[in-house]
This record gives structure tokens, sequence and C-alpha cells, in this order.
């Protein structure tokens, strides 16, 4: 940026007069206050976004019967990795026993009818009661059967474990397993703003701060079509690869969008003032021997300048020192 300073200070004098017991003029000098200008300029400006979130696994089941019942032995604790299909809970087996029981003699009862029913000692009807009795004690056995030993629908790690042996269990599950490989993901809220330049498949990089000498690569694997009314921002989700499950659940992502470029103003960082009392930011302009006050919505800081979104033209003049004694509309001295 090419600046303009003037280092030399001028001073003008107003006369003020009146008049004295002995009418004389009475001489009362003003010094006006002193600026430092510099000029905005418009360059090319690199638009990366930098988003937070903390990771999430790909996947996550929770672990836990249809209906309450008392905890007999859990096979895995929390931190340890389970394969599709391992057995992870057992659960009491008390009612099996009797609901086995019933079902083989309604099914006993059903073959008889449908024997009588052949030699003409029986009814349609009566087998047909006796055949929706046996569907539902099936259903019944089958399903208590299958919630008294409870196994991983999915290949991961056991994230959290809410029981032990002898408890009854309640709303939380007993278990739950992450799916940490071969990838992970991140659900970041992004501005409506950037809605135009983010797209599936899109590369990320991502940093995490317990890697903080290695950053990772991630891609949009899904953009989410609706806003957030309370904070204007659409939801998208980045996957990250991760060989060997380095990467954990909860651990802080920042996610970086290299969103191409836009022409915009650029100022010096000591043109920017903040308003006392709320986040808005402005700058003065000089023109003509007078400022002017003008909110401005900063973008990136880049090293000792700012880029602006909006509030200054390219090639206006504005206020890098001295601003602590401005208004809006005030007359200044600049210092040559």
């Amino acid at each position: 940026m090419k600046k303009i300073h003037y280092i030399a200070a001028a001073a003008l004098t107003l006369a003020a007069c009146g008049k004295n017991e002995s009418d004389k003029t009475v001489e009362v000098q003003e010094e006006l206050p002193l600026v430092v200008i510099d000029v905005a300029h418009s360059q090319d400006v690199a638009q990366s976004k930098s988003y937070t979130a903390n990771v999430e696994a790909e996947n996550v089941n929770n672990i836990a019967p249809a209906t309450p019942n008392r905890i007999k032995t859990i096979a895995v604790d929390a931190g340890d990795r389970v394969t599709k299909g391992q057995i992870l809970v057992t659960l009491d087996r008390a009612n099996i026993d009797q609901l086995r029981i019933n079902l083989e003699q309604i099914e006993r009862e059903y073959n008889r009818a449908v024997q009588l029913l052949e030699i003409g000692g029986g009814t349609q009807q009566a087998v047909d009661q006796l055949k929706a009795q046996l569907d539902a004690a099936r259903s019944q056995y089958d399903n208590l059967l299958e919630n008294t030993v409870l196994t991983s629908p999915i290949t991961g790690v056991v994230t959290a474990r809410n029981y032990d042996p002898g408890d009854m269990t309640g709303n939380l599950p007993v278990l739950t397993v992450g799916q940490l490989s071969p990838v992970v993901k991140v659900l970041i809220g992004i501005s409506e703003n950037d809605m135009a330049l983010v797209r599936k498949g899109m590369p990320v990089t991502v940093a995490l701060d317990a890697f903080p000498d290695e950053t990772f690569e991630g891609t949009v694997n899904r953009i989410y079509p609706t806003i957030d009314t309370s904070t204007r921002t659409f939801m998208a989700e980045v996957r990250i690869a991760n060989p060997g499950e380095r990467i954990k659940p909860g651990m802080f992502a920042r996610v970086g969008f290299d969103m191409g470029t836009k022409h915009n103003v650029v100022v010096p960082d000591r043109a920017v003032v903040k308003q006392t009392g709320s986040g808005n930011k402005y700058v003065y302009t000089y023109s003509n021997g007078r400022v002017a006050y003008k909110k401005v919505e900063l973008g990136q800081r880049l090293g000792d300048s700012y880029e602006l979104i909006s509030g200054i033209n390219d090639g206006d003049t504005v206020v890098i020192a001295g601003q602590s004694r401005l208004a809006d509309n005030v007359p200044v001295q600049i210092q040559l």
C-alpha cells in the first residue's frame, strides 16, 4: 500500500472578539484536531474462511433393549474395539423359558387341530384361531430372545458405557458404539453469504488442537438445504480420512475453506475504530478539510491492514491517526 504521510503541523486561529471595561479586543486562539491520512485501495484478497466444530464419529449406534430388563453381563468397556455382530450385552432370561414352553404348547395344539381338520374331526375356525395365537407367541418369544443378547451393528469403538451388570436398563443406552474408520466427520455452520461458494466434493483443510504440527485433508460430503433463521447459517458435513483412528470424537477442529478471491478495498488497521459500547466498526474519511464518519464491515485481517466488505470506496482518503478528537463532519488539519 502506498502511504501519504504529512508530517508538518499547521494551526488555524479563530478570533473571538468582545469588549472589556476598556473596550479592548481580546483574541482567543483554538487549534483544530490534527490527523494523519492515508489512501484506501482495492486489491484481490484470497477468501479463506475458517470454521470451528467438534469431531464426530461417522456412524453412532446406541445399544439398548426394546423393553426394560436386568443386565446380566457386559462384555466390553469404553474405549474397546468391537466388530459387527459381536455380542456386547446379555440380559436376564428368566421369562424366556416360560415363553418357550408356552410357544411349544400352542404349536402342539395347532398341529393337532390341523390333523383333526384333515380327517374331518375339526373346524377351519379352530385352526385359524390357533394359528393366530401361534404367530403371536412366536413373535413375542423371538422379540424377547433378540433383546436378551445385544450385538454391535457396526465395527467401531465403544464411546460410552452407562450401566453395570445387575442394573435395570432405563432411558440411556447400555453402550454407545462409534465408527471411527475409514473416516470421521465434522458438522459446521457456515454463513449464508457463502452458500453459493461451498459445494459438495470441495476440498478443505482441517487443523486439530490435539495435533498442532499437522494438517489433515477433508472433503465437503453434504450440504444441508435450509438456513437457520436464528444464526443465518447453514450446515455442511465435512469428512476427514482417519487411518489408524488417530482422530477421536470430541476433538476440536478448525476447518479451512478456500473460496477463491474477491476484489475488495483494503485500509491500514489503524484506520479502523471500534464504536464505544457496541461491536460496530467505523472509519473516518477526509475530504475538503473535513472528516466524515463511515460505518464499515470488516473482512479478513491482512498483516497490518484490513479487508473491508463495505463502507469505503477505492481511492478514499482515510484517517489513520488522531481519531480520538473527531466527530462526524468536523474540520481538521492534516499533519504535512
